[in-house]
């Protein structure tokens, strides 16, 4: 009767390999929201392939209508459920793991957790059924089906909830007293990112909510410019989340790896508390040319916001690597300036999937979001494809890679199976990131030539007034066609790796379960969950050299856009 009683409330149980303990319910929330997200992946992969191939004027697959449909499930299943899903496991994983605590409500999580399941399956079939092809944008007056409405809403309601159980989780671990000081810095990176989707969410809820309403008759009319103001507060600032989850990995992979400690801990607090204060706000670059939105707040968001948004994302990106390049040197890789980064672990999806990543976010979405963000060249280039080609480099490279990266930590921590396919997972990394570079930057290019966004045929045949790109346009469609494609070959190899680990694995040790909390142990522990920096006993001139490549990438980017952009449109 007591063993029983004893097992019945063993409530803990501690990774043999790495000393990271989780608390059962938050286990099993993890798990769920994660193999939620890569369900959502499978199905928006699908839709990725065929809309490459219907875009790739050369085949140019499915007809208009099933284009469009496709596209607006492929926008939400992708940027919506599958990050979402994976960023709830995050959270629960940095307040409850991190923290060394029991996860608040758990009851309440698993209703969250079945509210965004229910709400993804809702707005799927409304578009799937041919009653929601509204692109992910939706704009009012186009109406969907009250479906479609009621699905985001769901879904964003399970999504806050979700939030709201991190930061109880957050009150739980303090009052409990299972960590000394401030949380550790990739808990903060995650409170960043929940903080910001509280906002995100609160906004969608502000216009779908009556856009719902509208849609089954009980509101008469929503006014067009209204909503299209506070819809992106909503759609662009969900990539916000995105960015400050997808950081708070880097971190997290650094410690992980190579028992990184960040360069400054007070600077990359910093640094995150300038993306509450300003990153979300960036979403005012999508309606620049809008006449509901004042001039002042345009001045101000692409003059004064966009740029210390910019400068937190540029101090991440160089004490990320700096802080690798501090241990790495500490361990006596100091050669040149370079050979703390020859001799990483290249062949460890962990490491490569989250350093590229973190390349691509820079040199691809970093530098291209500055470009939209400034009114003057956003007003050339915004309806363009140059645009989800900057938005494929942010959220699919930045974000997704970042977390495919993480997924292979946690396959042998949190499943407790030994990977199949380590070739495969070797690969992958390098064939979804590459793959997915070429696909940006022959979007990006076409872009600049004028490819409009969203757009089924962009010969226009048949047209009244017909359109002929230069063959360059076409030839950067044909690059894009091929890289699409590869890209989803690598993610194809992801989604294998991981059901396959999932479902056929070698079980390896769970470790054993206990009625206490763990005293801290284990090196991976103690990196993820310790506080500090490296105090300046390193220094890092191979960062610093990578961070003078960055900026001179950026200034030559800058003016080079300027001068062709007003070349190929006439303005100069």
């Amino acid at each position: 009767m007591g063993g029983s009683m004893a097992t019945a409330q063993a409530q803990y149980r501690v990774c043999p390999r790495t000393g990271l303990q989780f608390h059962k319910s938050a286990e099993s929330l993890i798990k769920l929201n994660a193999v939620a997200g890569v369900v959502a992946l499978l199905v928006g992969g699908i839709l990725a392939l065929l809309i490459v191939l219907t875009r790739w004027q050369a085949i140019h697959l499915i007809d208009a209508d099933n284009f469009y449909l496709q596209l607006t499930a492929h926008g939400l299943d992708m940027l919506v459920v599958w990050i979402i899903f994976f960023e709830i496991a995050v959270l629960y994983f940095c307040s409850s793991t991190l923290l060394r605590c029991r996860l608040a409500t758990p009851r309440i999580a698993w209703l969250a957790w079945a509210l965004m399941v229910i709400g993804a399956i809702t707005f799927n079939v409304a578009i799937f059924s041919g009653n929601a092809t509204v692109m992910m944008t939706s704009y009012v007056p186009m109406p969907a089906h009250p479906a479609f409405y009621l699905g985001l809403i769901l879904f964003a309601v399970g999504a806050l909830i979700g939030c709201f159980i991190f930061l109880g989780t957050l009150v739980v671990a303090k009052a409990e007293k299972t960590y000394e000081g401030s949380v550790p810095l990739v808990t903060f990176g995650a409170l960043t990112a929940c903080i910001i989707a509280i906002f995100t969410i609160a906004s969608g809820a502000i216009i779908l909510i009556p856009t719902f309403l509208w849609s089954v008759g009980y509101i008469k009319h929503i006014d067009p410019a209204m909503y299209r103001v506070i819809w992106w507060a909503f759609g662009h600032s969900s990539q916000q989340i995105n960015v400050s989850a997808h950081i708070a990995v880097w971190y997290a992979i650094a410690a992980i790896v190579f028992g990184a400690k960040p360069m400054s801990e007070r600077v990359s607090r910093s640094a995150f508390l300038l993306y509450i204060l300003f990153l979300q706000l960036a979403s005012a670059h999508h309606i620049l040319a809008d006449p509901a939105v004042g001039t002042e707040w345009k001045i101000f968001n692409t003059s004064y916001a966009m740029y210390l948004a910019v400068l937190a994302s540029m101090l991440h990106g160089l004490t990320v690597p700096g802080a690798i390049e501090a241990a790495q040197r500490e361990k006596g890789y100091t050669k040149g300036l370079f050979e703390w980064l020859r001799k990483a672990p290249w062949g460890n999806p962990v490491f490569s999937g989250m350093f590229m990543s973190l390349v691509g976010f820079g040199f691809l979405g970093g530098i291209s979001g500055v470009m939209m963000g400034t009114e003057q060249l956003n007003m050339i280039i915004h309806n363009t494809i140059y645009v989800p080609g900057h938005f494929h480099a942010t959220v699919v490279i930045g974000t997704t890679l970042a977390f495919m990266s993480l997924t292979y930590f946690l396959l042998p921590t949190l499943f407790n199976r030994e990977m199949i396919l380590p070739g495969w997972a070797k690969a992958q990394p390098y064939i979804f990131g590459l793959g997915m570079g070429v696909f940006t930057l022959a979007m990006m290019g076409a872009g600049t030539l004028g490819v409009p966004r969203r757009h089924w045929d962009i010969t226009f045949a048949g047209a009244a007034l017909p359109y002929e790109y230069p063959g360059t346009a076409l030839l950067m469609i044909a690059i894009f066609g091929v890289a699409g494609v590869i890209a989803v070959v690598g993610g194809a190899m992801y989604i294998v790796i991981t059901v396959g680990t999932i479902l056929f694995g070698k079980k390896l040790d769970a470790g054993a379960w206990s009625t206490k909390v763990s005293p801290l142990r284990l090196p991976v522990q103690a990196a993820l969950t310790g506080h500090g920096g490296h105090g300046g006993g390193f220094g890092v001139p191979g960062t610093f050299v990578l961070a003078m490549v960055f900026l001179v990438a950026f200034v030559l980017y800058y003016f080079v856009n300027w001068k062709y952009l007003s070349t190929v449109w006439g303005l100069s």
